[in-house]
């Protein structure tokens, strides 16, 4: 008897593409898709299962397997000999000694809906010649997401431990399993031949515990539970697996002198009398409806379960009928691995936490269960504002069908590539009986801040002179950054330090500048700093100097007004021109009304949300004087004013699309903006002129359909007279 091993699919935070439809290929078309296919499923299987260095996501690698899987069946002819279609695994690791495993292990076919399992129930009755009322049981076990592993005994005593390797040939790790105590050392009474098969895998506990360390020590840290159970399962020193904390779950055998069982549950029996772990939620089941309830139920609990799966398997219960239904090129008949969608997940809320932005916002953030959705472990969700929370979006209408959110609820957790994880659903049946909807301003109180949320807004803010220590440092921290005042030596740390030192205090921009001043007690004091000797002392105080002259838009982004980022920091210095100009214009215009007012809005790129952004900081007292006292240490430069008298493009909106080739993208929005010209990203209405070079497309096509001038790079630099 045998049984393959239960994991195929490599992970990271990508998405797959969505290429044409199959029939609406032609042969050239289909092999080089084909090819390209074979090279990144290919590079993706070595890097999950030969470096533990995932690349792509579960549902980003089926997209693409089963892609490939289509073309071939469409065009047979030009299936390469080296298809990854027909391999399992990846190529074992030179490092350890080769282990040639007598029973192939193999990998499972995947479902991902309801009616793949209907489809799979159907192929294994018509391959039986079953009718459809007849019987047929199968198992359902969750889906362990860890590193296969098969452990070989002789006359019941451990003798080798392989990993799956490419399914035939594997790696010697013998020396590392003996050190993971879910793994019997001897078998008294199994059968003289018996290799064991199962799952090693390490729970979220541990994985936290296990990251936390890596980091205090200075070491690499893992993305997921997996990553860590393969890269301790798959070291060098065994030690350093012995170390870890791994377990192993048992499911499966590969070559055997004698049955366990007449049943593949009846055979997990056996194994766990053994001694083995075996999952105790595995279920026998008659019939797909049966398997489908199991489905549901596993992915209830997933979240409480405290280790990793990513479906449940389904198998044929009865070992006669797994002999008849036999193999596949690479999976079983008798089996399929039901996933569970690679960015959904299910666990529970256990506290909502309000977040003091940078820039006074108060954030609601769900903590979390930890669970795994889309390869990360998740323990924090985004639930953006007072009235996302109540089941309603800015316009009053409802979302999640209205269901708010509480403490304690059973939430479904959603994450798509990079996206901060959100609430995508919430189960009212599993709420508990005290759970209680959450208001925003009663927990400002508790938390003892003064809150209010703007009219017309939904994001609640501090009130006026209220800033949190880790709010002061978060704007300190915006303020050194690199598009801001960039200055060398003093980073996150530094100025952590800084704030928290009352001999030396950072506490607001202006103290940077007042800490630098030249004389020999600040030198003195700093230099016996942790982190800090005499010369690092002084690079950082000139590092401090070299900055008191400053461009007047470094100047505006380093203050972190809301809205305010970069590009409108720009606009904003060239239309003022002075940092007098920009400061008075600000203080006039916070009426809201006005010459001033008129003016700031009149800018192009400027609108009322960010206006009013603008002249709301400076209306602040305390913000106010802390940005004057800033502006007395420092020599603001004036801003060059575009050369617009004499310019073809002064005012003009200007769009960039295909390749450039006498200049970068950036030297010819530079030289643009210096014309006058505003350059935009996309084409609209309000385009003027779109310079095009080779490979232009849809914004080529959407300025001809507008009937918007278009040039080429050479007509463009006759243009502006380069």
């Amino acid at each position: 008897m045998s049984a393959p091993g239960e994991r195929e699919s490599p992970k990271d935070n990508g998405g797959a593409f969505v290429d044409s439809p199959v029939a609406s290929l032609d042969p050239g078309a289909a092999k080089a898709e084909i090819d390209r296919l074979t090279v990144e499923v290919t590079q993706a299987n070595h890097a999950y299962h030969g470096e533990d260095a995932p690349v792509l996501s579960d549902a980003a690698y089926d997209a693409l397997k089963r892609r490939l899987a289509e073309l071939e069946t469409r065009f047979p002819d030009l299936k390469r000999s080296d298809s990854p279609t027909e391999r399992v695994g990846a190529t074992p690791s030179e490092t350890f000694d080769k282990v040639s495993h007598r029973v192939r292990m193999l990998s499972l076919e995947n479902a991902f809906d309801a009616g793949e399992i209907d489809e799979f129930d159907t192929r294994i009755r018509r391959f039986l010649n079953l009718d459809a009322g007849e019987d047929l049981t199968y198992t359902a076990e969750p889906k362990i997401d860890g590193l296969s592993l098969s452990l070989r005994y002789v006359e019941g005593v451990l003798v080798q431990a392989a990993t799956r390797g490419d399914g035939e040939t594997g790696e010697n790790v013998t020396a590392n399993a003996r050190t993971i105590r879910d793994i019997p050392k001897s078998l008294p009474g199994a059968p003289a031949v018996l290799e064991v098969r199962g799952e090693v895998y390490m729970g979220h506990d541990e994985f936290q515990d296990l990251n936390a360390r890596q980091t205090r020590e200075g070491l690499k840290t893992f993305a997921n539970p997996r990553n860590a159970a393969a890269g301790s399962l798959r070291q060098l020193d065994a030690g350093i697996t012995a170390a870890r904390p791994l377990h192993f779950f048992a499911y499966a055998w590969g070559e055997m002198s004698e049955p366990l069982a007449d049943t593949q549950f009846g055979a997990l029996d056996r194994l766990a009398a053994f001694g083995f772990q075996t999952n105790p939620m595995t279920r026998e089941c008659k019939g797909t409806v049966a398997l489908l309830a199991a489905y549901a139920e596993v992915e209830q609990k997933r979240a409480t379960l405290g280790y990793d799966i990513d479906g449940v398997v389904y198998k044929v219960n009865s070992l006669a009928l797994q002999q008849r239904l036999g193999f596949r090129s690479t999976t079983p008949r008798w089996a399929i691995a039901h996933k569970f969608p690679a960015e959904l997940a299910w666990t529970r809320l256990e506290k909502i936490e309000i977040q003091v932005g940078r820039t006074g916002a108060l954030s609601p953030v769900a903590r979390l269960a930890p669970v795994t959705v889309g390869g990360v472990v998740v323990s924090n969700a985004t639930l953006h504002n007072e009235d996302y929370i109540a089941g309603r979006d800015a316009k009053g209408n409802p979302i999640r069908g209205g269901k708010d959110i509480r403490e304690g609820d059973w939430v479904q957790v959603y994450r798509a590539g990079d996206v901060i994880p959100k609430i995508a659903d919430v189960d009212l049946s599993k709420r508990p009986e005290d759970a209680r909807a959450f208001d925003f301003a009663t927990e400002l109180a508790r938390l003892g801040l003064r809150g209010l949320r703007p009219e017309g807004e939904s994001v609640w803010r501090l009130a006026e002179g209220q800033i949190p220590p880790e709010v002061a440092i978060e704007r300190l921290n915006h303020f050194v950054s690199r598009g801001a005042f960039d200055i060398e030596g003093l980073g996150p740390r530094q100025i952590e330090m800084f704030y928290a030192d009352d001999t030396l205090p950072i506490r607001e921009p202006a103290d940077i500048f007042t800490l630098a001043r030249r004389d020999a007690r600040n030198l003195s004091r700093l230099k016996n700093r942790d982190g800090f000797g005499e010369r690092s002392a002084g690079n950082l105080f000139q590092a401090i100097e070299d900055r008191r002259k400053i461009s007047l838009n470094r100047v505006i982004f380093a203050l972190g007004i809301r809205h305010v980022g970069e590009n409108a920091a720009n606009l904003l210095a060239r239309h003022y021109g002075s940092w007098t100009a920009f400061h008075h214009a600000m203080i006039s215009a916070g009426a809201g009304e006005g010459p001033a007012w008129d003016d700031l809005l009149a800018i192009d790129g400027v609108g009322a949300v960010m206006a009013a952004s603008l002249v709301g900081t400076f209306a602040q007292a305390a913000e106010r004087a802390s940005i004057e006292r800033l502006a007395e240490e420092l020599d603001v430069e004036d801003s060059r004013r575009p050369m617009t008298e004499g310019s073809p493009v002064a005012g003009k909106t200007v769009v960039f699309t295909g390749t450039l080739e006498k200049m970068t993208r950036a030297e010819a929005k530079a030289r643009a903006e210096a014309l006058g010209a505003k350059v935009a990203g996309s084409v609209s209405a309000k385009t003027d002129l779109v310079v095009a070079g080779p490979g232009a497309g849809s914004k080529a096509k959407q300025a001809e359909a507008l009937g918007i001038e278009m040039i080429d790079e050479d007509a463009w630099l006759r243009l502006i007279g380069a």
